[in-house]
């Protein structure tokens, strides 16, 4: 379920979530119910309400928690894209004012790197393919001719020291979004949190068993929110796939503020 289902459009993944939770919620729905009219009736409608409170609670917190991990993997991976173009951008501003004979040079394997991060890097980041066994060519070239530099006076000296650290900067960056883009959402969070909501839709059916229209109603309700909860989480499931994955748009820009 968890790989196919996290690389759907938004659409699809909104009609799969809503059928799975409606197929759930029947099930529950009217296997509770039989057994509420069956010689067990009597254990079955004496289930507590105030059963339902504190597993509410245990379900809103687990996917609380779910959702801001995966909140907090999205917001890393923004912040390392954001980072290396503006180590990017920095190194070719410090190059093109204390190394102006270099600057054509940096300028093109900085756009080298661009281009095989956004046409190789990005689609296997999204398939989380990308590994830190392959380096990057054209930065490792950039910053090995950076090294290589001789500074005439003071102002080149400090220059060269910049840009290295951009430089480097750069492929911390770079190494801090592929890291990201390995998290998901285990199998064993996606049972976990399937699990607790057929137990507290099993529970509702359970204290609503002596009128079968109150616990449909109830079910439907808590069953659309979980509906919601599972299309929020396989959306987020990712940072660099999906319709709301990241996207290489200021790594672009450092591209095109060379033109």
């Amino acid at each position: 379920m968890i790989n196919w289902v996290e690389e759907l459009p938004t659409g699809w993944l909104i009609v799969v979530m809503f059928a799975v939770t409606c197929l759930l919620t029947a099930v529950i729905f009217f296997g509770v119910m039989r057994l509420a009219a069956g010689p067990h009736g009597g254990a079955v409608a004496g289930v507590s309400p105030g059963l339902l409170s504190p597993m509410g609670l245990v379900f809103g917190l687990i996917v609380g928690f779910l959702v801001a991990g995966l909140w907090n993997d999205l917001s890393d991976a923004r912040d390392a894209v954001n980072q290396e173009a503006s180590s990017l951008r920095s190194a070719e501003l410090v190059v093109s004012a204390t190394f102006p004979g270099q600057t054509a040079r940096i300028d093109a394997l900085i756009r080298r790197h661009v281009n095989q991060a956004v046409t190789k890097e990005w689609p296997a980041m999204a398939d989380q393919r990308a590994t830190l066994t392959v380096v990057p060519a054209a930065l490792a070239q950039a910053l090995h001719l950076a090294l290589s530099l001789q500074p005439n006076g003071a102002g080149q000296a400090n220059g060269q020291r910049e840009l290295v650290s951009a430089l480097q900067s750069a492929l911390d960056a770079r190494r801090q979004r592929v890291i990201v883009s390995r998290s998901s959402v285990s199998w064993v969070k996606w049972l976990a949190v399937l699990a607790l909501a057929a137990l507290t839709l099993a529970a509702i059916a359970c204290v609503h068993s002596g009128n079968r229209r109150t616990a449909a109603i109830a079910m439907a309700i808590f069953g659309g929110a979980v509906a919601v909860t599972l299309v929020l989480i396989a959306s987020q499931a990712r940072p660099f796939s999906g319709e709301f994955g990241i996207k290489p748009d200021v790594l672009l820009q450092v591209r095109s503020a060379q033109s």
